[in-house]
């Protein structure tokens, strides 16, 4: 039995796209971070950070968004989310620090940093399809940072050619459809 914890919009929607991208059946808890309900003593039994997201699996939690995305590609080997070969698999997990790393905190930093982070991004993706050669947990993490980026600043368009093709490649996809279709539907929540 797997349920996720979320907040719409928040990092949390990287597994829930992920989840959706598996098939995998599972139920799902809103939780308001405006509402501070990350930090009620229930939510805090299960996951002591206060964050979002956790997949709780059989009763037992899993946080951190890079964890579950790697948990729910292993998981769920039919998906392809991971690539066989092991170079292509560290070349992901080298994108998921990326992204936890130096593009998650980039926001808090301030807007030139955010610009800048994703400047570097950019660079990295160059005109590639996919991360690392298929799609794989790297672009579903990557989506998400730059959605938030790209619904919040509205960059001029062609700033990031490379980024922006692979946002519209991402939503294309219809997990991720389902996925914004269902936070949308509920509401994005997040802190100013």
């Amino acid at each position: 039995m797997l349920t996720l914890y979320f907040s719409p919009g928040a990092s949390s929607m990287a597994p829930h796209i992920a989840l959706y991208e598996v098939g995998a059946k599972f139920d799902t808890v809103v939780v308001s971070l405006r509402k501070g309900e990350n930090s009620t003593p229930g939510y805090l039994a299960i996951n002591p950070e206060g964050k979002v997201p956790t997949l709780v699996i059989d009763g037992k939690p899993l946080t951190e968004v890079a964890a579950i995305l790697y948990y729910l590609a292993r998981r769920y080997p039919d998906a392809k989310l991971m690539p066989d070969d092991l170079v292509k698999q560290a070349e992901v997990v080298s994108w998921m620090s990326f992204v936890a790393a130096t593009v998650h905190p980039a926001r808090r930093q301030g807007m030139q940093r955010w610009h800048e982070v994703f400047g570097i991004a950019e660079q990295r993706l160059g005109p590639h399809e996919w991360a690392v050669d298929n799609f794989s947990i790297a672009d579903i993490h990557l989506f998400r940072l730059f959605w938030r980026y790209f619904n919040a600043v509205h960059p001029a368009a062609g700033t990031f050619p490379n980024l922006e093709a692979h946002y519209q490649r991402m939503l294309a996809r219809p997990a991720v459809q389902r996925t914004c279709e269902v936070e949308a539907a509920i509401g994005y929540d997040l802190p100013v």
